[in-house]
């Protein structure tokens, strides 16, 4: 008896939008200040600072916290749990889109134009 294939494994720590978009922003560097990471998501403090508690928790990303001259400032990095998470989420998501590819390329040739019968 042939075992059902298993569908790809998304992360749910990464899946929304804003966690994945952080997650590769910070793939992409070491750290992070918390402005530069709220502009490019394109969120508000609060709900960068939520996402970043969120994967803070989870282990995927690190908080650092200090002053810039007199100001208070904090810096996220991605650890390299969140490194792994984030390379396994990607993968699944290719794994469903080359799926997907293949579908359509299997149907494509199922189908006939109207007025071809």
């Amino acid at each position: 008896m042939t075992e059902a294939p298993q569908p790809p494994a998304l992360d749910r720590e990464l899946h929304h939008p804003t966690r994945l978009a952080l997650a590769a922003y910070l793939s992409a560097c070491g750290e992070a200040e918390f402005a530069v990471l709220r502009d490019y998501c394109q969120v508000s403090d609060s709900t960068l600072s939520k996402t970043l508690s969120a994967l803070e928790k989870t282990g995927y990303v690190s908080i650092r916290k200090g002053y810039l001259g007199k100001r208070p400032r904090t810096w996220a990095a991605l650890t390299l749990t969140g490194r792994r998470a984030l390379t396994g989420h990607l993968t699944a998501l290719e794994e469903i889109a080359s799926a997907a590819r293949r579908a359509a390329a299997g149907s494509e040739g199922d189908r006939s134009e109207p007025g071809e019968d």
